[in-house]
C-alpha cells in the first residue's frame, strides 16, 4: 500500500485506468478513470454486506474495465490526525491487498463530499437523487484529485 502519490505512481502499470473508492460505513462509492489518466467518472454505488462479497464487486469492476491501481479516500480529520474512519478505510484496504495484486494508495478525501454535494446542488439534483449518487460522485472528486496530482507529477522536469 502506498501513502504518497509518488510511491503509488511508481507501482502503476501505464496505461491502465484507475479505480477510486469514497469507503464509508453503509456504502462504497466506485469512480473509475480512462487509462490515461485524464478524467475520472463517478460510476456506482455499493451497498455494504461483508468484506468478500464488498471486495469481490470491487475486483469484478476492476478486472472489466482493465484496471491498474485502487485509490481509496483517507479520511483525515481537519487538522491532518488520522481517527477511526481512517483506521477502517486503512483495514479494508490491507484485507483487499491479500486478495489482489493491484497497487493500492491513499488520497486524502478531506471535503469531497462537501465538493459533491455542493456540486449536484448546482445541478438542482432533487435530495433522493442526491442521496442515491452523492458516494459514488464523491468517489470521482478523490479520483479526480489523485489525477490531477499524477498529471502534474509526470509533467515535472
Amino acid at each position: 500500500m502506498h501513502d504518497s502519490p509518488e510511491e503509488f505512481a511508481a507501482a502503476l502499470p501505464r496505461p491502465a485506468a484507475l479505480i477510486g473508492l469514497d469507503f464509508g460505513e453503509k456504502t462504497i462509492g466506485v469512480a473509475v478513470s480512462d487509462p490515461f489518466w485524464t478524467v475520472a467518472s463517478p460510476l456506482e454505488t455499493i451497498r455494504r454486506k461483508k468484506f468478500t462479497l464488498d471486495a469481490g464487486r470491487v475486483l469484478d469492476i476492476a478486472q472489466g474495465r482493465s484496471v491498474g491501481g485502487i485509490v481509496l479516500g483517507l479520511p483525515r480529520n481537519m487538522d491532518g490526525t488520522e481517527g477511526a474512519r481512517c483506521q477502517s478505510t486503512r483495514a479494508f484496504a490491507r484485507n483487499l491487498s491479500r486478495i489482489t495484486d493491484l497497487p493500492i494508495g491513499f488520497w486524502d478525501e478531506r471535503l469531497s463530499t462537501v465538493a459533491a454535494e455542493r456540486a449536484l446542488l448546482e445541478a438542482d439534483t432533487s435530495r433522493r437523487r442526491r442521496a442515491e449518487v452523492i458516494d459514488h460522485v464523491a468517489a470521482g472528486y478523490i479520483l479526480q484529485g489523485l489525477l490531477d496530482r499524477l498529471r502534474n507529477l509526470t509533467a515535472a522536469p
